[in-house]
């Protein structure tokens, strides 16, 4: 049995309400991409951008401060910035295409993922215990998919599957990403991180921009409408960077998207009381599995493996 005494330590309190932080953090993008999406905003990459480049400022400036030499390879960053421009442009891509509520339940295909990273690239260990409740999160995620197709009522997207598998993409490289920064955090140093992501993201999402974006950005009619959930997704988007890294070192990958798993009942509950949105029957029985899964995945506690950078 689970000693509650052992697992309520301070710094698993501090890690539940980090993660409580970026979650409800993670809600405000969703909702930021969503209004974009509605008014016919399609430009995933710019809405990253101004994110990328206030890390690269904020946390570039202390680099530079400090004038201490790189404790990973360049190279290695970069690798990192570009799979992580991806995952964001693909997730925020979804939303021309699918629900809110379908992009963030589909989002916890990263746990399934960063499991299987973290066991084959940094060797940990999973009991057969945890591997069942990734197993129901995963049914949970199905039943979305079917939920998408057969559902007639739901508010969202004009091509719902083809949403649910951009999604899908999107989460995937958002494992590697995750466990390519828990790899780089607890091997080099937080700011260090920061710093190089915020330099190569800008650098690859400029790029991006000038050749799949330009079009869109000079087509957008500029108003406050369109200009407050740019700001709101780029002021969110810098915290949730910004605390990521320090749950990652406390926890790892697997808690933080763990911890993500609330934006999916933080959606709902919004969509429902504050829009008055009606939502499919199913995305109930979706978030039954998600949480069920949850219980049995939190059940056992074991110890971490921390990486060393060769």
């Amino acid at each position: 049995m689970v000693s509650f005494k052992g697992f309520l330590t301070k710094k698993t309190l501090v890690a539940l309400a980090l993660g409580q932080f970026i979650s409800l953090l993670n809600t405000s993008t969703g909702f930021s991409s969503s209004e974009l999406a509605r008014r016919g905003i399609n430009a995933p990459t710019s809405q990253s951008l101004a994110n990328y480049v206030i890390l690269a400022i904020v946390y570039g400036s202390i680099l530079i401060y400090r004038r201490t030499k790189l404790k990973a390879k360049w190279y290695y960053y970069l690798l990192l910035a570009l799979v992580d421009v991806e995952a964001n442009f693909l997730v925020v891509k979804a939303y021309q295409y699918t629900s809110l509520t379908s992009v963030m339940l589909l989002d916890c295909w990263t746990i399934p993922s960063v499991i299987f990273l973290t066991w084959f690239f940094l060797k940990e260990k999973y009991r057969y215990r945890r591997l069942l409740g990734v197993a129901v999160c995963v049914a949970g995620l199905v039943t979305v998919v079917f939920s998408d197709v057969h559902a007639k009522d739901r508010a969202g997207g004009k091509n719902p599957v083809k949403g649910d598998l951009i999604v899908v993409a999107g989460a995937t490289l958002y494992a590697v990403s995750n466990v390519s920064e828990e790899f780089l955090v607890k091997s080099a140093e937080r700011v260090e991180l920061m710093a190089m992501l915020g330099l190569f993201g800008a650098i690859i999402s400029g790029c991006q921009i000038s050749i799949l974006e330009r079009k869109e950005l000079q087509s957008i009619q500029w108003s406050t409408g369109a200009v407050l959930p740019f700001v709101g997704f780029a002021a969110a988007m810098f915290f949730i960077y910004s605390s990521v890294p320090i749950l990652l070192k406390i926890s790892g990958s697997t808690m933080l998207n763990l911890s993500l798993l609330t934006a999916d009942m933080w959606t709902v509950l919004i969509r429902i009381f504050a829009y008055h949105e009606k939502v499919d029957w199913m995305y109930y029985i979706a978030f039954g599995a998600v949480a069920i899964g949850l219980i049995i995945y939190s059940g056992v506690l074991k110890k971490r493996i921390e990486p060393e950078l060769k």
